[in-house]
């Protein structure tokens, strides 16, 4: 805080109520920073931008169930959604705009039907029948949430059917007859991070309040969930318990035992996995799927952090040895494992390489074909649009004996930064994937095709339409170094002239930097429309704590050492300026949530280095963050403020390190319906930067939870006040 603060603990605690005396506060701040950019270049880019989130044609993207294919819908007509489907076959050989799609739920007719602001959050269809869903909805976005079962030949709501009041938590199907429901069933049922504490198998026609315990944690834990697997042939319920955000205990569950109990399961129906509680562990036919997040030590054999493994589910339960455990994937110091998608007879790996994705496939020598190598090729792009990745290496994929797998590169030729995604269709039943492809300056192109250990195959199937004017755009990875010397990759997106350093630009500088989230390329095409379009040049920072290089790379912005963040943040931002891409006048940063932290420390720390500042949903009291909303969740990444923690919390929490200045102008964005990231953050320093004679504004949206926006209209309102604050603040 400011000195002429520092005597009051926190003048401005209030803020933190949402009452009627608070909201016309905001109101009128919100008012007064609408007022100040609302101009005429501010409805053009509201316009513009609402015109493509509108849009009728975007790439229409779906899930395979059974012969349908099942899809979420928004455009000008409707804003909040329409869930709908269409046959498989219709979908693969029709052009878009000729498949028929019917109609299951219309989230805006719903909405004015029950006079709530619903927005849709998902729908679980039930295996193998896909006749019946779960439809999850919110109110305004939140990540509160209500579960409804939905007849889906009848396309409605089934009465008396399984529902989940409103709370955070979840419900998902184990059979026609049975579902796991998690979520607030009263008094002590949280975790302190506001999460559900107990899992329960709610069997139909019996009462919620009467349905057996499958597993309860501690108050002290995250959260407490179990999912069911209904693969024929390896059914198993998994429970788990996530004492903090990046340590969980999980065990395989007798489901008869859940079936026949009256109140909590027995605690030996519950058989823990002996693995280590940091991984990442999942259940693939007769196998564990195991990430590592740090070293594990096996009989003298260490499997270091970053790898995937595979290993028996049986000896996973039993107590590995290091004879069991398959090696698919070992990081370099370039590359990281990103993502694992299953099909019928393997797994597909998605790998970093200096923040370029790499595809793998690895071959389950338990599946018929699995194990088999194929001849090498390079990859290759065919004249009928489609594409294929040969064999580019193969490794033997085991520690000791038997059950190897072959593990091949699949990669398909793509532009350099381009990023590849690739899904399975239906992983029971087919080695087929949806494959997308796309960069920052490239709509997305979906493929369909197979993949196995001889190559991934596919034929376009279509793409989406340019929103913006990319001629005379490229992208580039440059590199700074930051202030311990560690190289620190950002994308730039200009015309080359300015990424030569032979014009001076304005730059919006975006970033992140925590949870293990990479930032990698993809279309930006609102960016591209109304910055892009009008000369500005976009900047996206692979900073510490973020996830493009493995666990290290986000584990060395942890806690103490999150500055390592901070100094990347501000390294590429001085390296702009020496390429001489842009000058400081000309540069703004924008980041939020934990980027919004990024921000905060920007704006406290690194004042000289920015012309103007955005700020989203941010955290900024790093004091009271654990107290607030799902803060408590976080504790692992930033710390425990009650603790001796916060002394070194204390020097990058923005909240109390604003000082006297100079600052940048600030935008702080925020919605009221906001529960992880709680509006006091923002509404707090804002007031402060107020009282303190700092050129601040602050936008709260009413709806939109963490996401800041519930529909098309306020996500382009949001969206053309941000570049309407940058175009008035930053110098021409």
């Amino acid at each position: 805080m400011t000195k002429k603060h520092q005597k009051s603990a926190d003048p401005y605690l209030h803020l933190e109520e949402l009452n009627k005396k608070n909201h016309k506060w905001v109101t009128k701040e919100s008012e007064r920073t609408l007022a100040e950019f609302g101009g005429r270049g501010f409805k053009r880019r509201r316009k513009d931008v609402a015109k493509i989130l509108a849009a009728k044609d975007k790439l229409v993207l779906g899930s395979k169930r059974g012969e349908w294919i099942y899809n979420f819908h928004t455009d000008g007509d409707n804003p909040r959604g329409l869930w709908r489907r269409a046959k498989m076959a219709d979908y693969l050989a029709k052009d878009q705009e000729k498949i028929g799609w019917e109609v299951l739920l219309d989230v805006d007719r719903l909405g004015k039907k029950e006079g709530e602001s619903w927005v849709f959050h998902g729908a679980s269809l039930l295996y193998p029948s896909y006749d019946r869903a779960l439809i999850t909805l919110s109110r305004g976005g939140s990540d509160s949430n209500v579960v409804r079962e939905f007849d889906v030949a009848k396309k409605r709501f089934v009465k008396g059917g399984f529902e989940r009041g409103e709370s955070k938590g979840s419900m998902s199907w184990v059979d026609d007859s049975a579902v796991i429901v998690s979520g607030d069933f009263g008094a002590g049922s949280l975790t302190d991070s506001g999460y559900p504490r107990t899992a329960r198998l709610w069997k139909r026609g019996t009462k919620l309040a009467k349905a057996p315990v499958i597993i309860e944690g501690e108050a002290s834990d995250v959260i407490v969930g179990a999912t069911y697997d209904p693969t024929p042939g390896f059914e198993r319920l998994i429970a788990y318990r996530a004492t903090d955000f990046r340590s969980t205990m999980m065990y395989d569950v007798d489901l008869a035992a859940v079936r026949n109990a009256e109140g909590v399961v027995p605690a030996e129906a519950l058989r823990p996995f002996q693995l280590p509680h940091s991984a990442e562990v999942g259940a693939l036919r007769d196998w564990a799927l195991v990430t590592l997040r740090h070293d594990w030590e096996l009989d003298g054999h260490v499997f270091v952090a970053g790898s995937v493994l595979v290993l028996p589910y049986e000896a996973a339960l039993a107590g590995p040895r290091a004879g069991d455990v398959r090696v698919l994937y070992k990081p370099t110091d370039s590359t990281a494992f990103l993502d694992v998608t299953a099909t019928a007879t393997g797994l597909v790996l998605t790998i970093l390489d200096n923040v370029q994705t790499r595809i793998l496939f690895a071959a389950d020598p338990h599946v018929a074909g699995g194990g088999a190598g194929g001849d090498a090729g390079g990859a290759a792009s065919r004249a009928d649009g489609s594409v294929a990745g040969g064999v580019a290496s193969r490794a033997d994929g085991s520690v000791a004996g038997g059950d190897k797998w072959q593990i091949v590169e699949v990669t398909p030729e793509a532009a350099q930064f381009a990023t590849v995604s690739v899904a399975a269709v239906d992983p029971r039943e087919s080695e087929d994937v949806w494959m997308t492809i796309s960069d920052f300056l490239t709509p997305p192109t979906l493929y369909y095709g197979t993949v196995n250990q001889e190559e991934l195959r596919a034929r376009k199937l279509r793409s989406a339409p340019a929103r913006f004017d990319a001629e005379g755009l490229e992208v580039r990875q440059m590199w700074a170094e930051s202030a311990d010397g560690t190289k620190v990759p950002y994308f730039a997106v200009g015309s080359p002239k300015v990424l030569d350093g032979k014009r001076r630009a304005r730059v919006l500088l975006d970033g992140y930097g925590g949870f293990e989230v990479p930032r990698l390329p993809s279309y930006i095409s609102t960016y591209g429309k109304v910055w892009l379009e009008e000369g500005g040049v976009y900047v996206v920072a692979n900073i510490r704590g973020g996830g493009e290089f493995g666990p290290a790379w986000h584990q060395a912005a942890l806690k103490e050492n999150r500055n390592k963040a901070y100094e990347d943040f501000a390294a590429v931002a001085a390296d702009l300026v020496d390429r001489g891409i842009t000058k400081v006048s000309k540069l703004a940063a924008i980041g939020g949530s934990n980027g919004g932290l990024l921000m905060g420390n920007m704006y406290t720390t690194y004042p000289q280095l920015f012309g103007a500042i955005v700020c989203q949903v941010p955290l900024l009291d790093m004091k009271r963050y654990s107290h607030l909303l799902a803060g408590a969740s976080w504790m692992e990444e930033y710390g425990n403020p009650d603790t001796d923690d916060w002394e070194y919390m204390e020097q990058y929490s923005a909240y109390h390190n604003v000082g006297d200045g100079p600052h940048p102008p600030i935008l702080l964005t925020t919605s009221t319906r906001d529960d992880r990231v709680h509006p006091g953050h923002a509404r707090k320093f804002h007031a402060l930067l107020k009282d303190s004679g700092f050129e601040t504004y602050l936008y709260e949206n009413t709806e939109g939870g963490h996401a800041g926006a519930a529909d098309i209209e306020q996500q382009a309102l949001m969206t053309a006040l941000v570049f309407s604050f940058l175009d008035k603040k930053l110098k021409k």
